[in-house]
């Protein structure tokens, strides 16, 4: 049973210890099935998105001008994430809990702190869930025009499905209905039970590993390797290095997303030994194959010609097909850009559930949103509430509004899991860790200093304004009902439900 804590602080500020929380998940838990193959599938599928499809053109040839030093530019990046992942790796199998980082800021930090984790996570997961499913939409329709001669117009035009309209006068929505049916087919599956996600999500990471290994593959025979030199076009110096930094600085959003393996934690069936495997499994794969793509991508043709080159800078693997003479070039990026964006869709969305579902169990939020079905044993309540949610969403968040909000919402995420593995490691040194980070706190440290610089470097100030909004509207809601409801576990409430209860039926005897 966790402390007791009278006053306004020391509620504010009340901690859970690790075993407190695993004992509580034990209690009111879900459906333990992953494994840690089951655990990387989801991180290769929430990381490997469009990141590689698009982001890579602008930092090879767009204004970075990183040239072949783009494929340091990619290791640069994934050390960047690396860091961050050792402390979520050490976190998450020594409190193999629902929650991520809402549930170690509980253990570090305290109540307060883990509600504002877990209001600032759904900037990450449930704003970042919207804005995937919006961009879907266009790759979807690109992969429709390959067929425009054999179905029927109503399926491939894009003004049936797609409408801008305005409501009071000028407020802008947007009616897609592709993104709310895909939406609303991933809340179905989650309903269903994460194992049955997890081999929907393994198709989807199938299909966009194979279209990167045709290309792979298929642009290695093209390869020349004296257009990698010189490796960096402006040379070993001062310009140089800036260039990969800034092409580092635009791919590193295509490695976020690994974090989300570990909000599945509680239904890992040997945590303590997977967790770590899966969330460093998951980047190291995910290294490999970005290094890959950028071999391939600057091998094939002189830097000069791609420099400025906007239809290489737009979609960089379309353009190098297409230049082979692969006219299916096209139809096969949506494909894997498509099947890329569903599995992000889909572990972004779990992570959204399993995040408050840990929060409704802390009293944080109602209590109906920890109910686990009786058969399934899956959040089912939230499930279908963050599936509501986000397909409403979709009619007034603007996309690219949406992306900076999930950037900063991840790198909040990364400092606060860095300092509180530090903090943990000196507080409690003798504490059983399956997994141990090396070199501490050097890496906890590095992991810090990478995230406010790329916050400083490259968030823009609108979204800095949106972000105190958010805060401050977390603190409300948090001050306004979670203060009062979350100082007794679900347990403890449940017995005082039941004397009251009992109370009220002697009385009514009376």
């Amino acid at each position: 049973m966790e402390r007791k804590t009278n006053g306004f602080l020391a509620k504010v500020f009340r901690m859970k210890s690790p075993e407190e929380l695993i004992d509580n998940a034990n209690k009111h838990g879900l459906k333990k099935t992953l494994n840690a193959w089951d655990l990387i599938i989801l991180g290769v599928g929430a990381v490997i998105g469009t990141g590689i499809f698009t982001v890579s053109g602008a930092a090879i040839a767009g204004n970075a001008a990183s040239g072949p030093s783009f494929m340091l530019a990619l290791i640069i990046a994934g050390l960047a994430c690396i860091f961050s992942a050792f402390c979520y790796a050490e976190f998450a199998s020594m409190i193999p809990v629902a929650g991520s980082a809402y549930t170690y800021t509980f253990a570090i930090f305290g109540q307060c702190a883990a509600w504002l984790m877990g209001w600032i996570l759904m900037l990450e997961y449930a704003i970042g869930n919207i804005a995937v499913a919006i961009a879907l939409t266009g790759y979807w329709f690109e992969f429709l025009k390959g067929f425009e001669e054999y179905l029927p117009n109503w399926v491939v035009n894009k003004d049936i499905w797609i409408h801008n309209i305005t409501i009071f006068g000028n407020v802008p929505l947007l009616i897609n209905i592709p993104s709310m049916l895909v939406i609303a087919f991933i809340t179905f599956l989650l309903y269903r039970g994460i194992s049955e996600s997890t081999k929907v999500s393994a198709i989807m990471v199938a299909i966009k590993l194979g279209v990167i290994a045709i290309f792979i593959f298929g642009g290695f025979f093209h390869v020349d390797p004296n257009n990698w030199h010189p490796f960096m076009p402006s040379g070993f110096n001062l310009a140089g290095w800036n260039s990969v930094f800034q092409a580092a600085f635009l791919i590193f959003f295509a490695y976020v997303g690994f974090d989300a393996v570990s909000t599945a934690a509680e239904e890992t069936k040997n945590p303590q030994r997977d967790m770590p495997i899966g969330i460093l499994g998951t980047l190291i794969i995910c290294m490999l194959v970005y290094v890959a793509v950028g071999a391939v991508l600057t091998g094939m043709f002189p830097f000069n010609e791609l420099l400025g080159n906007q239809a290489f800078i737009d979609a960089p693997i379309a353009y190098s097909l297409r230049s082979i003479g692969k006219s299916f070039c096209a139809m096969l990026v949506s494909v894997g850009a498509i099947a890329g964006l569903f599995s992000v869709l889909l572990v972004l969305q779990l992570g959204t559930t399993r995040i408050l579902f840990a929060m409704a169990r802390d009293n944080l939020l109602p209590d109906v949103f920890a109910k686990v079905h009786p058969k399934l044993q899956t959040p089912y309540i939230i499930t279908i509430v963050v599936g509501i949610f986000t397909i409403f969403g979709t009619l007034f968040l603007d996309l690219e509004a949406s992306a900076n909000l999930c950037n900063i919402g991840t790198f909040m995420a990364f400092i606060v899991v860095s300092i509180g593995v530090i903090i943990l490691r000196y507080n409690e040194p003798n504490r059983k860790r399956t997994f141990k980070i090396p070199f501490m706190p050097w890496i906890p440290i590095l992991g810090i200093l990478c995230s406010l610089f790329i916050i400083y470097k490259g968030i823009p100030w609108e979204t800095f304004v949106q972000f105190a909004v958010w805060t401050a509207l977390g603190l409300i809601i948090y001050f306004a009902y979670s203060y009062k409801n979350a100082n007794l576990d679900l347990d403890e409430k449940a017995a005082l439900e039941e004397a009251a209860s009992q109370k009220e039926i002697l009385e009514i005897k009376k």
